[in-house]
């Protein structure tokens, strides 16, 4: 019998919601990712509890024990119990009656194999009694031993049920994974990738963005190509590969970088700003994320010609968060291709000495005005805006050292 003797599951709050939902016959249990990732080892976010009560009941026994109850999902069996500010996810035992690969229609019961039997991978389909006791009833615990990740049951039925499932197996095998893939799930996977184009962008682009913060989910997108999964969720990949990941993966561990999902996406798409805003569009990405995309796309290559002063000025009137981002795709796969020859340490040297004054860089004010300019003789307009930049780029050449006397006397009015 395995069990989990830990602090999170003893908690006070968590034994009370369970003590609470475990009267008059019915029982329950912290379910899915809480029960994995303590058997993995690893941190534990939210905690989910499953319970044989019904949705009604539910809500009742947790408000009666001092919890807020929101009806996250309630249709679908769902509450959310609040206390103190946390959050417990509370799901009624169900199984699924009726689904387009979308939804699903669903029963509710107290039969917990059939609860588990219609959950996504064995992994996620562990359950943890309030004494600690792992009840088991797919197989997940072996699973984990081995690093597989695995389909409940038929992979395409499971698949079929909800077509979100193709990108979760992946985005699962990226974090927890050992080995290649189930094979079952591959072929499943790649048979029935049409589907995929039944789901929303947002769901698409969570996935991804989940997908892409792995630890190294270059293994886990080699697969997503050779299934056609891939291109069929981020075509503008197709003719642009995938090689630089491991070389980028491997540059983020060993200079401490935090894995980024849009940098990573950056690595596999080409710089073109159109497709970039295209691409943006259609997955419906945050503002944010847009804005850095393409901002990526347009900004310039890093040159290994480039001087120092003319750096500088590309970051004074450029975008200083897509030229870093640019020097850290460059750095990495600088990285991943070098030798130990001096003309590779060199121009990883350099890379990096460009890398660390762009991240740093924060320029002094600009010591001349528009103001300056017109008591020069400037007339207002275009001709005062040539100016100034002029005179920026000269400031940015000189590495803000030059003073605003010198740059003045560099002036002579149209």
């Amino acid at each position: 019998m395995t069990r989990i003797d830990a602090d999170w599951l003893r908690d006070e709050t968590l034994q009370k919601l369970l003590a609470c939902l475990s009267v008059d016959g019915d029982e329950a249990r912290v379910v899915g990712g809480a029960v994995r990732n303590h058997l993995m080892g690893r941190a534990i976010t939210d905690i989910d509890v499953a319970t044989t009560s019904e949705p009604a009941e539910t809500v009742r026994r947790i408000e009666a024990a001092g919890f807020k109850a929101v009806p996250t999902g309630i249709e679908h069996g769902t509450v959310t119990a609040v206390r103190e500010g946390r959050p417990f996810e509370v799901t009624t035992l169900r199984k699924d009656v009726e689904t387009d690969g979308r939804r699903a229609k669903v029963s509710f019961g107290k039969d917990w194999r059939a609860d588990a039997e219609r959950r996504d991978f064995t992994v996620n389909a562990l359950y943890a009694r309030a004494d600690g006791e792992v009840v088991d009833l797919v197989g997940g615990i072996q699973d984990i031993e081995t690093g597989t990740l695995r389909f409940i049951g038929e992979a395409a039925r499971r698949i079929e049920e909800d077509y979100l499932r193709i990108l979760r197996f992946y985005r699962f095998f990226a974090w927890y994974g050992q080995g290649r893939p189930d094979a079952d799930g591959i072929r499943a996977s790649t048979r029935l990738k049409d589907g995929l184009d039944q789901l929303s962008a947002e769901r698409v682009w969570a996935e991804l963005r989940k997908l892409f913060a792995a630890p190294d989910p270059g293994r886990a997108l080699l697969w997503m190509r050779q299934s056609g999964v891939l291109s069929r969720v981020l075509p503008e990949s197709e003719k642009w590969g995938i090689d630089a990941l491991p070389a980028l993966s491997e540059t983020e561990r060993a200079l401490g970088w935090e894995p980024d999902p849009i940098r990573r996406l950056q690595a596999i798409v080409p710089p073109d700003p159109e497709r970039m805003a295209a691409l943006a569009k259609r997955l419906r990405l945050s503002n944010v994320d847009r804005d850095r995309l393409t901002a990526w796309a347009m900004a310039e290559e890093p040159r290994a010609d480039e001087s120092d002063g003319a750096f500088r000025a590309r970051l004074l009137f450029g975008n200083r968060a897509a030229i870093v981002d640019r020097l850290r795709l460059r750095l990495a796969s600088t990285r991943g291709k070098a030798g130990a020859d001096a003309a590779s340490l060199q121009a990883l040297a350099q890379l990096s000495t460009r890398l660390a004054e762009a991240e740093r860089f924060d320029p002094p004010e600009f010591p001349v005005s528009g103001h300056d300019l017109q008591e020069r003789g400037v007339k207002p307009g275009p001709s005062l805006g040539r100016h100034l930049d002029a005179l920026k780029r000269r400031w940015a050449e000189s590495g803000f050292t030059l003073k605003r006397e010198a740059l003045l006397a560099s002036v002579s009015p149209d």
